[in-house]
């Protein structure tokens, strides 16, 4: 017979060494101002709600369906006081919410109403059945790495930027190269001219990183992606390097135009001739959870349309 600490330990902990969570209050998050997704948030906040679960929706989504009973509040609301959100969206809807809610920890669902939707992985056809299963205990989580980007300017801290996807720091306005000096943990790399470089995490090796040519990570990988955009040089190649490795970028002195540093493709600040750009993982990843069957690779094939093995 086990001793009595050791069976405590298996009821506590279920099989692959995550305890399952009991999801009694979730958020509710829908794509900003696109009355599209209405139907949709009313459907899932109805189908909480007839579950026993305490709905906390969105204050701006709460905006796209008047008339509605539950409680809203802002993302500090649901971070604080949610076991899990729910997206409704695409991807950009996802990521958003990541930012919003990374300090909180806060794990994440995504219902796909958008176009690839590699983080908003499960179709509206099956939210219900789906989402009968995470809230019974049948699900998996994936921790995703974010990326934290701070710029400094004649010394001088001017802004910090998170990223799930990916920094990059790009021409603006201009039909011109920029030079970019880059360095890891302190080591010069390369003086890339190019029309940008991006920082990425593994989930974001399928955004922008794809399109400039960088590699496919695993999203649970430890490790960061730098790819130069359209590089003068044609040996400049994208570079894997440690998830734990330390970035900086040095916009060239040279720069008479402007450039940008942008986050996700959603915020970004103006860069300068000298600005440094330090880059590193975030010390908080967020946690996506997808239903058990959840399957990377058949995500890959059905987004990126690759060929399906040839039947027998």
């Amino acid at each position: 017979m086990l001793p009595f600490h050791i069976v405590l330990f298996f009821i506590y902990y279920p099989a692959g060494g995550r305890r399952r969570v009991n999801f009694n209050t979730i958020g509710v998050i829908g794509k900003y101002i696109d009355p599209g997704v209405a139907d949709t948030v009313r459907m899932l906040c109805r189908f909480l709600s007839e579950r026993g679960r305490e709905v906390l929706l969105d204050e701006e989504t709460a905006t796209l369906v008047p008339g509605h009973s539950y409680a809203t509040g802002g993302r500090d609301d649901i971070g604080q006081r949610c076991d899990l959100a729910i997206v409704i969206g695409g991807d950009g809807t996802m990521l958003h919410a990541a930012r919003s809610l990374a300090e909180h920890e806060v794990p994440l669902v995504g219902i796909n109403l958008g176009h690839l939707g590699f983080l908003t992985d499960i179709p509206p056809t099956l939210m219900a059945e789906s989402l009968e299963l995470i809230l019974a205990g049948d699900y998996t989580v994936e921790e995703r790495a974010l990326l934290r980007g701070t710029v400094y300017h004649k010394g001088e801290e001017i802004g910090a930027y998170d990223a799930l996807n990916d920094l990059v720091m790009h021409k603006w306005d201009v039909a011109r190269m920029i030079e970019i000096e880059t360095y890891i943990d302190g080591r010069f790399v390369s003086m890339f001219r190019s029309d940008g470089l991006i920082v990425s995490t593994p989930t974001g090796s399928t955004a922008y990183a794809l399109s400039a040519g960088g590699p496919l990570l695993h999203p649970t990988l430890d490790a960061l992606l730098i790819v130069p955009i359209c590089p003068h040089t044609m040996s400049n190649r994208p570079i894997v390097v440690a998830g734990s490795a330390h970035i900086e970028v040095v916009i060239s002195d040279r720069l008479r135009d402007h450039a940008r540093l942008t986050s996700d493709g959603q915020t970004s600040c103006a860069l300068h001739a000298g600005d440094r750009i330090r880059i590193a993982k975030k010390n908080k990843p967020i946690r996506l959870i997808h239903p058990a069957q959840h399957d990377h690779y058949n995500l890959l094939r059905a987004k990126l349309r690759w060929a399906e093995n040839p039947s027998p």
